[in-house]
């Protein structure tokens, strides 16, 4: 069913223009004849080529305001014709069809409208349906139509049509089928989640539907995945913003890895919006976190928490990056900062680091964001983990309440537990992390490996005590028995916080009035996996 016939009719409508008149020069040098709409037709004449209008070859003028141009049987005959059909051929004989060999098309700019303001009426004027439509029967008759929905592709199809004779070979045009297909699925996926409210700034709970779909542009090709022998791509969805709507201002290229931990920490700093925050992340992981009366010094206290895993680590910041704090990131090696601003004379220190990767995002993501994760065969969809610990909220139950400067580290590590991969135990004091457990099979570990990282590092800095005597400690969810929270007060914390729930929570609660720590309920989980 294949028909490798030479291109002799392409029709153009584009709402990209990029290139448009130098690949219409090659296809016009080739003989082809070139079939437009509207603004694509008024361009190419604008350009010196001689055009058919769709209305001519359909003998119907566009009309609803140009939403109807393409949809007519001269039009789709001519692309969905398959030219190795004797009976195909006929029919278009028959019907005074000639055939289109080619067709060039990007759609109307749906996703760069999202987030403009535009009302919804404007919105829905953006959505495209004669493109779509052409796009979709081109792709399908692959055998005997190309479909180009790429400017990046003019030259490819161009220098391969020049080589043979204005045929385009089938791999090209299956490639350039499945290219189509793929746009086209991603357009529909933007439609749909503006649809379904999932551009909304403002927190809604999620719809989910019987059909989901997700789309995305590759805005980064990678050398390889999470290992050299895996092959990886970055796409961005199409609301855009968060990570993938940063602005790379130096550095190397990022790496697969690089883009998990840069959105890990940078997600770990939206929980601290609003306050001077420096979030340092390592293989996905919180090595440490802290709030301060500036950037530099939250960053001194964030690292401080574990100087050596944040070696080679990502750092996130809530506010535009200064000149003290990048000089202090400059002073180690770090792979990744991301901030939504930088200062130039910060710029001007970090450029002494060639190495250092540098985003700006302009603002820090939504915390509240649909969440994506692919499993064998399928995807696990659900909302963000925006859920905090509202001023005020928390049930003391133990026989002692929190101190006020408890209650504020307690609020304080219940925001640090959240991003730690589960099972997950955090120790804070004054507005820092000083010990973290992360990813263990069983909590006690967690608790045990989070003092055993606080008591290490105080060694290494030449302290006299371990940083956890007087700090308070959250786990990310309840404690299955009390051996954990005896390890926590072992270390010499003083007060606990978690979502309780256990069947053991009296017994939980029994340790630590034995041991005079106080313990709030918070009544939610943040198992992150």
């Amino acid at each position: 069913m294949t028909s490798e016939l030479p291109v002799r009719r392409a029709l153009l409508s584009v709402s990209d223009k990029t290139g448009l008149a130098e690949f219409a020069g090659r296809l016009v040098a080739l003989g082809v004849e070139l079939v437009s709409t509207g603004g694509t037709a008024r361009a190419l004449r604008e350009a010196g080529f001689t055009v058919s209008d769709v209305a001519a070859v359909t003998g119907f003028p566009e009309m609803l305001d140009g939403r109807v141009k393409t949809l007519h049987p001269a039009v789709h005959g001519g692309l969905l014709a398959d030219l190795s059909n004797p009976a195909h051929v006929a029919a278009l004989e028959a019907h005074s069809i000639a055939p289109i060999g080619l067709v060039v098309c990007n759609l109307y700019p749906f996703e760069a409208a999202i987030g403009t303001g535009r009302n919804e009426a404007e919105m829905v004027e953006v959505i495209d349906v004669g493109g779509p439509t052409m796009t979709r029967a081109a792709a399908k008759n692959f055998h005997s139509v190309g479909i180009v929905v790429d400017p990046a592709d003019y030259d490819a199809v161009a220098e391969a049509m020049e080589a043979a004779a204005g045929t385009i070979p089938l791999a090209m045009r299956r490639r350039l089928s499945a290219k189509a297909f793929a746009r086209l699925s991603a357009y529909d996926a933007a439609i749909a989640g503006w649809l379904g409210g999932e551009s909304e700034a403002d927190e809604v709970a999620v719809d989910h539907t019987v059909w989901r779909t997700f789309g995305g542009r590759r805005i980064l090709e990678m050398r390889y995945g999470e290992n050299p022998h895996q092959s990886a791509g970055f796409y961005a969805a199409a609301q855009g913003g968060g990570l993938a709507g940063a602005q790379v201002v130096q550095g190397k290229a990022l790496s697969y890895n690089n883009v998990a931990d840069a959105d890990a920490a940078f997600m770990a700093a939206a929980e601290f919006a609003g306050a001077p925050a420096v979030v340092i992340v390592k293989h996905a992981n919180p090595c440490g976190i802290a709030v301060g009366g500036s950037l530099a010094e939250a960053y001194r206290k964030a690292l401080a928490c574990d100087p050596v895993s944040a070696f080679g680590g990502v750092i996130a910041l809530t506010e535009a990056l200064d000149a003290e704090t990048a000089t202090a990131i400059a002073a180690i090696f770090t792979e990744v900062v991301i901030a939504p601003a930088a200062s130039p004379e910060a710029l001007a220190i970090l450029a002494g680091k060639p190495g250092v990767r540098v985003l700006l995002s302009g603002a820090l993501p939504d915390r509240g964001a649909l969440t994506v994760k692919s499993v064998s065969g399928g995807y696990l969809v659900q909302g963000g983990d925006a859920g905090g610990l509202a001023a005020g909220a928390g049930d003391v139950v133990t026989e002692r309440a929190p101190t006020e400067a408890e209650w504020a580290d307690l609020r304080f590590a219940w925001r640090c537990v959240k991003p730690v991969k589960s099972n997950a135990i955090v120790f804070a004091k004054g507005g820092a992390t000083v010990g973290v457990g992360a990813g263990q099979m069983s909590r006690v570990d967690a608790a045990r490996i989070a003092v055993w990282k606080a008591a290490d590092t105080a060694r290494e800095a030449g302290e006299g005590e371990t940083r956890t005597i007087g700090a308070v400690a959250a786990s990310d969810a309840f404690f299955p028995f009390a051996d954990g929270l005896e390890a926590i007060a072992e270390a010499g914390a003083t007060a606990v916080i978690q979502p309780g729930g256990s069947r053991r929570d009296q017994e939980v609660i029994d340790a630590a009035n034995a041991r005079g720590l106080a313990m709030v309920f918070t009544g939610m989980r943040h198992f992150r996996h």
